[in-house]
């Protein structure tokens, strides 16, 4: 451990894997007290044995973003644990890709709820601790934020909802010293495509990503972690991080 991060607390949402996973990992390394945050508590145990024997201040919280309550809950319980809280890094999120025709709208209330709704409820939570500690919020968005594709409609409309949420949400707290960052991953090596429920969107993203060098969740972590221990003059708001061999 160093300790860019020491004294700092951070929460983590979709910890139990992938990009979540490794965002904490790296704050923890830093010296950050970290809270783990998602809603399959069995992988969250496995995380917190590691961290802890890494010499982490750890607490795991089962959480689905899609309950303002339970939100509201998980950042009270930070802040009774820990005292505060300084880092928030909105990565929940589910990626369900398919036509607009002929698609299962369960599919796009799930993905407006987790990846939008949710980010904005924790957001709103968090912001009074952030706002006191002059900390950060890292949303983790996508290149879907950015560029269209057919057949990836409503996922692209929630990242870009996501974007222009968190570009509004900087104009109102950047003179008050707090930190909005937008970090915009291509393709990466993770679990999230494996939750496409529409067969045919699901065997293209990954004939597609098949084809070239995925980025790995450390690399979407260390970007993180980079925007997070600037000077606190300097604010990185957006990161836009694809594979060398992503085209679009």
């Amino acid at each position: 451990m160093t300790n860019r991060l020491q004294g700092k607390v951070a929460l983590v949402t979709g910890a139990s894997s992938g990009i979540g996973e490794a965002t904490a990992v790296a704050l923890a390394r830093e010296g950050a007290a970290v809270v783990i945050a998602a809603r399959r508590v069995d992988r969250l145990k496995a995380l917190e044995d590691r961290l802890v024997d890494g010499g982490a201040r750890v607490l795991p919280i089962e959480l689905d973003v899609t309950d303002e309550a339970a939100c509201r809950a998980a950042v009270a319980r930070t802040a009774d644990v820990f005292g505060g809280l300084d880092v928030l890094v909105n990565n929940a999120g589910v990626m369900l890709l398919g036509p607009v025709e002929g698609a299962d709208t369960t599919d796009w209330t799930r993905m407006v709820s987790t990846n939008l709704l949710g980010v904005m409820f924790l957001t709103h939570a968090a912001l009074p601790h952030l706002l006191a500690a002059r900390g950060a919020v890292v949303q983790v968005s996508s290149t879907a934020g950015r560029v269209v594709r057919a057949g990836t409609a409503v996922y692209n409309a929630t990242k870009f909802g996501l974007n222009a949420f968190s570009e509004s949400l900087r104009q109102e707290v950047t003179q008050r010293g707090v930190r909005v960052v937008v970090v915009e991953p291509g393709v990466v090596e993770t679990e999230l495509r494996d939750h496409i429920t529409d067969q045919a969107a699901k065997d293209g993203i990954n004939e597609a990503a098949r084809a070239m060098r995925q980025l790995q969740p450390d690399d979407i972590a260390d970007a993180v972690l980079y925007a997070v221990t600037q000077p606190e003059h300097v604010a990185v708001n957006e990161i836009l991080v694809r594979p060398t061999d992503q085209p679009w």
